[in-house]
């Protein structure tokens, strides 16, 4: 995909025949008043991840000199507002979009027609299925940052004697690529057997207590640890997909007189799940960096908005991976980490 600027507007002007300008979920901001145009399209509003990632995004345009639409689904899973967002952004002869897509295959005939029209796109967090349907994905390697959190819990429980009775807290019934990676890499750090690795719960073993969906949320979180505490109640490790479901977690272990005798890990590296490493509600997170997905993203779709080259590493799809570093205070022999005051210095959110 290696069309010129003037081209990609051509098509994006027929593309979008029809096409309401604009969604109520977007705004417009950056430094520009013409020129390239960069889209955001994130999961939610309202998740501190995808906030921070828009911030990020905003100050790369900001520097830029280069404008940026941002749009977000309804709910985490809302695939039908993210379709509408490209279709707006088409319309409107973007360079590129970026996108953490809610359903990574059901976005993926929209994105055709983005590239298409010649509209560099790609992926942010979430790979789309399949992963090429986008023109590179900067992300975290979202499988190595369950791994670490599930050998960090595997070498606790041996250095304690302890056999772990886990609790997974995964994010929803669509299985993302994003929730199988963490899952699976968990459960390989903690020496777990995967039976399907393209599914979540399918593994046999006796020390997994079960599944549940938090859908991301603290409320989630809650209502899932509820739900295996009562098919459990002798659980002592939980997994959470990200720190406001594993926030969630922590309250209801605290309802029911559980929170000194469970450890729980997570993935985000967000300021309150680090807070919650160094107060000893989380055992350990694996710190994620949004900001420079964002910024990463944003200069790519520049240099290709102003030279019509595709940036590095964009061919083929290929992943690019933008970091991940354990946070725990108690540090876990061959693996390297960070303790919770570089955390706090380096957190987001």
């Amino acid at each position: 995909m290696t069309k010129a600027p003037w081209t990609r507007r051509a098509l994006a002007a027929t593309a979008g025949l029809g096409l309401a300008a604009s969604l109520a979920a977007c705004s417009d901001g950056g430094g520009g008043d013409g020129g390239v145009l960069v889209g955001l399209i994130t999961k939610t509003e309202t998740n501190p991840f995808f906030v921070k990632m828009q911030e990020g995004a905003e100050a790369a345009a900001e520097e830029s000199g280069v404008r940026l639409q941002t749009f977000s689904g309804e709910y985490d899973g809302d695939n039908q507002t993210q379709v509408q967002a490209v279709e707006n952004l088409i319309a409107a002869g973007a360079d590129g979009i970026l996108i953490t897509p809610n359903d990574s295959a059901a976005i993926v005939p929209v994105l055709d027609r983005a590239r298409a029209a010649g509209i560099l796109v790609i992926a942010l967090d979430t790979p789309t299925e399949p992963a090429d349907a986008v023109d590179s994905t900067f992300a975290t390697d979202n499988f190595r940052a369950g791994e670490l959190i599930g050998a960090w819990a595997a070498q606790r429980f041996e250095e304690e004697g302890e056999e772990p009775r886990v609790a997974m807290l995964d994010l929803n019934p669509n299985q993302v690529a994003v929730d199988i990676a963490r899952d699976q890499g968990f459960l390989q750090g903690l020496g777990v057997d995967v039976a399907d690795p393209g599914r979540i719960g399918d593994e046999d073993d006796p020390r997994i207590v079960g599944h549940d969906v938090t859908e991301g949320a603290e409320e989630g979180g809650r209502t899932a640890m509820e739900n295996l505490l009562q098919r459990d109640p002798d659980l002592n490790l939980v997994y959470a997909i990200n720190e406001p479901a594993a926030a969630g977690a922590h309250e209801a272990l605290l309802a029911a007189g559980r929170a000194e005798d469970v450890t729980i890990v997570s993935v985000d590296g967000g300021c309150p799940g680090v807070d919650n490493v160094a107060s000893g509600v989380l055992g350990a997170t694996a710190m994620q960096f949004p900001l420079d997905m964002a910024a990463m993203g944003v200069e790519a779709v520049v240099e290709y908005g102003q030279t019509g080259a595709l940036p590095e590493h964009t061919e083929g799809a290929d992943f690019v991976d933008t970091g991940v570093e354990l946070i725990t205070d108690r540090e876990a022999e061959g693996l390297e980490s960070r303790d919770s005051a570089w955390g706090q210095e380096n957190c987001w959110g």
